[in-house]
């Protein structure tokens, strides 16, 4: 077969009696298409509980850096373990915010502030605690942290008492040697030191991608493209209504109903389409930091083995809301995967007319899919090879896919990671 440039994962889902994604308000959120209105869950949602499942294809248990998503980072993962070290918390914090300024915005730090920081008058937590969640792989923290006690070093000799005693205070002239050590850390060396590492911006930065507003921090674009599920027929929902019962007043029998809350909850079912697309190129180079263009002289081992845990999470991982009232667990009743080189295209519109519930919600939806998929392939030609592994009435959608027959999800997945090894 042809390179596999694109890998497509298309999913159908079954839920009942469940609430898997709130809005602002407490209720599921929905999505209008169609000329109906569909339940939905988030894509941000999906990648969470993907990101975060601990199962046995969680992706944290290939040998890979995590990504670190705070406001915290500078304060707790490069400057705390410095003053834990043994480091001035005054010059861990100055140097610490000078290359936290250089990093995120490319602009350096003021004297003023400098001075600001070493006589005392200013808090640690704020001067660390970025605006926004900044996202780091952990070889760029390790390298920050390094840089940092660098930076510090050349002045234990001649800032020596501050490592005896930290309260000291800091003399004009000190102040001074230290903002000009300060001024030696090279914006070029950290532009070129973080786009080195491999896997720098770690393995969730490298799937799902990082946002950066400086030229220092790699932008990271995402090599996972994840859509919004949603109920392949018209929304169905009920309002819940609940009651907590306050047993202490319900035992003692004197005529109250023992009632302590009243409320009432969304609950939702569905039959959800999912879709994920991986681009393979730029996943390869994300993961092994080298040109788009080179992926396929680059080593694919990693690539396909995320790609390969990452068809049974979408499959399997379910967003975890509601857990104790509701038992949100589902795995998918079909999963089609998809392998080519040409522009991938989502399978959604089989159900821009919602499918009919009755008398079998999957059926009908399977017979909207097979369809959609040979109007697609009499049009277009089929340029993809496939799998599927699905339950049900799956007649009508293997002879759409043209694969024969289906075969268990763990054959499905490492086909596709084959695919990608070459």
């Amino acid at each position: 077969m042809k390179k596999a440039k694109f890998v497509q994962i298309h999913t159908l889902t079954s839920y009942p009696a469940v609430l898997l994604n709130r809005d602002d308000a407490g209720f599921a959120k929905r999505l209008p298409f169609g000329g109906v209105t569909r339940t939905r869950i988030s894509s941000q949602c999906l990648k969470y509980h993907w990101r975060h499942n601990d199962g046995e294809n969680a992706l944290y248990q290939l040998d890979v850096p995590h990504t670190v998503r705070s406001r915290q980072t500078f304060r707790q993962l490069v400057a705390q373990p410095l003053i834990n070290d043994g480091y001035p918390a005054k010059l861990v914090t100055c140097t610490v915010n000078s290359i936290k300024e250089l990093v995120l915005s490319g602009k350096s730090v003021s004297g003023t502030e400098h001075e600001k920081i070493l006589q005392g008058k200013v808090d640690m937590d704020s001067v660390l605690k970025t605006s926004q969640v900044t996202i780091f792989g952990e070889p760029e923290v390790r390298y920050l942290r390094q840089l940092s006690a660098d930076t510090i070093n050349p002045l234990r000799q001649e800032l020596s008492f501050l490592w005896e005693n930290q309260e000291a205070e800091l003399s004009k002239e000190q102040i001074n040697l230290v903002i000009d050590t300060l001024k030696k850390v090279s914006e070029k060396e950290l532009k070129k030191n973080l786009k080195g590492m491999r896997v720098a911006t770690g393995l969730d930065a490298a799937m799902f991608g990082r946002m950066a507003t400086s030229d220092i921090l790699a932008r990271g674009d995402a090599a996972i493209h994840v859509a919004h599920a949603f109920t392949t027929h018209a929304e169905e929902s009920e309002s819940d209504y609940f009651s907590a019962i306050d047993e202490l007043v319900a035992s003692m029998g004197e005529g109250e109903l023992g009632s302590g809350h009243i409320n009432t909850n969304e609950l939702t079912s569905g039959l959800f389409y999912g879709y994920v697309v991986v681009d393979v190129p730029l996943l390869v180079s994300n993961l092994e930091a080298c040109g788009r263009k080179d992926w396929t002289t680059a080593d694919r081992t990693l690539a396909a083995n995320v790609v390969e845990r990452l068809i049974h999470l979408v499959s399997t991982a379910s967003p975890g809301a509601k857990l104790g009232s509701t038992a949100p667990y589902s795995r998918s009743e079909c999963v089609i995967v998809e392998i080519g080189t040409s522009q991938p295209r989502t399978l959604a519109n089989a159900f821009r007319k919602p499918v009919d519930k009755q008398p079998d919600v999957l059926a009908n939806t399977y017979a909207a899919l097979a369809k959609h998929i040979r109007d697609l392939d009499s049009m277009y030609g089929k340029e993809e090879e496939r799998r599927l592994s699905a339950i049900g009435p799956v007649e009508q959608l293997i002879d759409a896919l043209q694969v024969g027959n289906t075969i268990p999800l763990t054959e499905t997945a490492s086909w596709a990671a084959a695919q990608i090894r070459g």
